[in-house]
């Protein structure tokens, strides 16, 4: 007979919360982070989309990551580092100091050998990447952008030009050397290992990479692997962290014409971003973030006395095989996906109570997306998104997402799908926060590769 698995710590890094309550509160309250790009990034490029959902300063007081170890690590290993263990501590999990000169932990009361590591990413490393490319192709020789300039310039221009160049240059941050530790920073897999070497963890050590939805993989395979009696704790979740100085990762997605954009209403800037609305034009893209959980075998964590959030009932994953970019119009994979998900947990699918939907914003995901809520849940079921809080923060998405329905779960409420006007199709979407009987809930995620995955969580009994 499989065991039973269920959620008892989470933690979270977000552009509206930095903790797992900050983030909640700010879910209820329909904050959102919405700014303008970054003026430099202007210098290189001109842009369709005009904002980003930047996050917070980190806060550094925790002591779990110190200031040496920042030198040696990508932004991304840290922030799944420090909110593993804000996760950690919510599932009552004491960490003590081991060693003060590695700054090491272990977890007391966890047996380190059956407690797994599995954490989703869809780029790992690629900002330390970019920033020791700069250094790599710029600091020998500097002046070479001003000559350059020089040569380029027409004469009657030569003047204009060279000055634009010249404060490009200027523009230009180039690291003071070449990090030697550059190598272990880009290696996605540092998010998932630097979580095992803080804390000593000696079971499985995963990287889940499936674009979008890696973090609702991460989460997948941890929950089958205690599921099936090879641990009994896990660690899981997903981090993405996508700022680079010059704003190459954002451009990418620009010119794809993924992103939100101005149209022919005019819109404040965080009115941008409208997934389900008929008037949304894109994502709105997150600098990033990160969403950890605790996962336990069910009498495993009811031997310590654990504060179960909810249960993990089943997960399921599937492929479109179609396009590396452009989700199947018909959605049969997911639809497959979906109906595998329900009969794992032996429900139907008018049983759920609640979809935290994909709902990323663009035009033909967002309206294949709600036939398919149709089709399989019907027309009952509370549907939200949370990137019309958060932005898209890529790999870490599908991991916040499972986080906000163990916590509607939890709490009996869910936050409001905003600058949802004029919906796509007519689904319960959810208009405003108000108590609701959330017993069974469903966190989707799709992603570019064609990857489908979902999680159904249920009430704790």
């Amino acid at each position: 007979m499989s065991r039973r698995v269920v959620i008892t710590g989470l933690g979270a890094f977000t552009a509206i919360g930095k903790t797992v309550e900050e983030f909640w509160r700010g879910c209820l309250e329909g904050r959102t982070s919405v700014a303008e790009i970054p003026s430099k990034w202007n210098d290189f490029h001109r842009y369709n989309s005009p904002v980003w959902s930047p996050l917070p300063p980190p806060d550094s007081g925790s002591g779990i990551v110190n200031d040496i170890e920042k030198t040696k690590l990508d932004t991304a290993a840290v922030m799944a580092m420090e909110t593993a263990a804000e996760a950690l501590r919510n599932a009552g999990v004491p960490l003590s100091l081991l060693d003060v000169k590695r700054n090491t932990y272990t977890l007391a009361g966890v047996d380190s050998t059956r407690t797994g590591i599995f954490v989703g990413t869809g780029v790992g490393g690629i900002n330390s990447l970019l920033s020791n490319a700069a250094y790599h192709m710029m600091a020998p020789q500097p002046p070479r952008l001003q000559q350059l300039a020089k040569s380029l310039a027409a004469p009657d221009e030569h003047e204009e030009n060279l000055q634009i160049v010249e404060r490009i240059a200027a523009d230009v941050l180039i690291p003071f050397r070449a990090n030697p530790f550059v190598v272990s920073m880009i290696m996605p897999n540092a998010v998932s290992s630097n979580i095992a070497i803080k804390f000593g963890i000696h079971g499985p050590v995963q990287t889940s990479c499936a674009a979008c939805s890696s973090g609702t993989v991460a989460i997948g395979n941890a929950f089958q692997a205690l599921r099936s009696g090879s641990l009994d704790t896990a660690i899981a979740g997903g981090v993405e962290y996508l700022c680079d100085d010059y704003g190459m990762i954002f451009r990418g997605f620009d010119i794809a014409r993924t992103l939100v954009m101005p149209g022919k209403q005019p819109l404040s800037h965080d009115q941008l971003n409208r997934p389900f609305d008929r008037d949304r034009s894109g994502f709105l893209f997150s600098q990033g973030g990160c969403g950890m959980m605790v996962l336990e075998e069910l009498e495993h964590a009811r031997n310590r006395n654990a504060n179960i959030i909810c249960e993990i009932a089943a997960y399921s994953e599937t492929c479109d095989g179609y396009n590396i970019m452009i989700m199947e119009p018909n959605g049969s994979q997911i639809v497959r996906m979906l109906t595998q998900l329900l009969q794992a947990a032996d429900c139907a699918g008018h049983d759920v109570d609640y979809v935290n939907a994909h709902g990323t914003g663009t035009l033909l995901n967002d309206a294949t997306e709600a036939e398919i809520i149709e089709r399989v849940f019907g027309k009952r079921v509370l549907v939200n998104s949370t990137k019309s809080l958060l932005g898209h923060a890529i790999g870490a998405s599908g991991a916040l997402g499972a986080l906000v329905a163990a916590l509607s779960i939890r709490h009996g409420t869910t936050h409001a799908c905003r600058n949802l006007q004029v919906p796509v199709r007519d689904l319960n979407f959810v208009r405003s926060v108000g108590n609701h009987s959330i017993r069974t809930a469903v966190a989707q995620s799709f992603a570019f590769g064609g990857h489908n995955a979902a999680l159904l969580l249920k009430a704790a009994a």
